[in-house]
């Protein structure tokens, strides 16, 4: 029997580090030998644009032709998943601000996004959460939802020696150093808490290098910065499963992290990684510890439960039974 064709509609446009988990994860599956097609919802903003994206989205599946259709977050583009499927099977990946609460962001426009991923799930014939904590915030349809996070590729991020990396980037072979991401809104990582704790840490190390990932990192940098820092650092009030955590697993890295989304369960039987209260000073005095001497974790055993390939297999059986 041949494999499911499947669609993925994905927002922005497929460029940089835009959704580029669920750009990985079209790769896993191709290399499981499936037939995948991605769809770059490059508009949202209006019903004109929408409309626009909407003809085009239909003229490329009547060419593919898909068994399944993906929709690789909930908001617009769970919902215009869902009116553009018509008969054919759809999945929707809820994947964190499409259900969790979203600091900063206007409150109408909040309770419109998150309004349209919960009516979204009303049509969708399988559900994807990449947490526990996420499909609890479902209003419907928890008995078909699945946990599994977004993956991450196992040859690109693998443990690397720490001196050539430093070298790379021209970093001081003796400076201690923090990783954090802030995303593309500094607000729902809240780097403001990230860097009252980096100003606690800085007591006990005053030449702490602190390494900001934003929008705009390259992805090829990621893997190179985590070998080269001594740490990662999350702060987040919010999360769905943070893929930065499980790349860092995935390196060796360290991590300091709050209680948020997966990443307690993530982290447990890790060495070198800690969870601590959603507090500065706790936060940085445990960094201080973190980096006090270059250590690497040994997140990457648990791979199993996060590598792409384990994650694409168990996609690839959700396609399945749908066809």
């Amino acid at each position: 029997m041949s494999e499911p064709r499947v669609m993925f509609v994905i927002p922005g446009a497929g460029e940089g580090s835009s959704m580029i988990f669920a750009r990985r994860q079209a790769e896993a599956l191709r290399a499981q030998g499936l037939e995948v097609l991605e769809f770059f919802l490059r508009s949202r903003t209006s019903l004109v644009s929408v409309a626009r994206e909407m003809h085009r989205f239909r003229r490329e599946a009547r060419g593919f032709q898909p068994d399944v259709v993906h929709a690789h977050y909930g908001t617009v583009t769970a919902m215009f998943a869902a009116l553009g499927a018509g008969a054919i099977p759809l999945v929707i990946t809820y994947r964190g601000s499409d259900l969790n609460p979203c600091p900063g962001s206007p409150k109408a426009r909040r309770a419109i996004a998150h309004l349209l991923s919960q009516l979204a799930a009303l049509r969708a014939a399988r559900i994807v959460c990449v947490s526990r904590h996420l499909r609890a915030r479902l209003w419907w349809r928890r008995g078909r939802a699945t946990i599994l996070p977004s993956g991450v590729d196992a040859a690109v991020f693998a443990p690397g020696e720490r001196g050539a990396a430093r070298r790379r980037l021209g970093w001081d072979e003796g400076t201690p150093a923090v990783l954090f991401n802030r995303g593309l809104d500094p607000r729902i990582k809240r780097m403001d808490l990230a860097a009252a704790a980096i100003g606690v840490a800085r007591r006990a190390a005053p030449g702490l290098h602190w390494e900001v990932l934003d929008g705009a990192t390259a992805p090829g940098m990621v893997p190179v910065l985590m070998s080269a820092a001594d740490c990662l650092l999350v702060t987040s009030d919010f999360e769905g499963s943070p893929t930065v955590v499980q790349e860092a697993l995935a390196s060796n890295l360290p991590i300091v992290s709050v209680e948020v989304g997966d990443v307690a369960e993530r982290l447990e039987g890790v060495r070198h990684t800690c969870i601590v209260a959603r507090d500065a000073e706790r936060l940085g005095a445990a960094l201080a510890e973190m980096v006090a001497r270059p250590r690497r974790s040994d997140g990457r055993r648990k791979l199993g439960e996060f590598s792409s390939a384990s994650i694409a297999g168990r996609l690839r059986e959700i396609y399945r039974e749908l066809r």
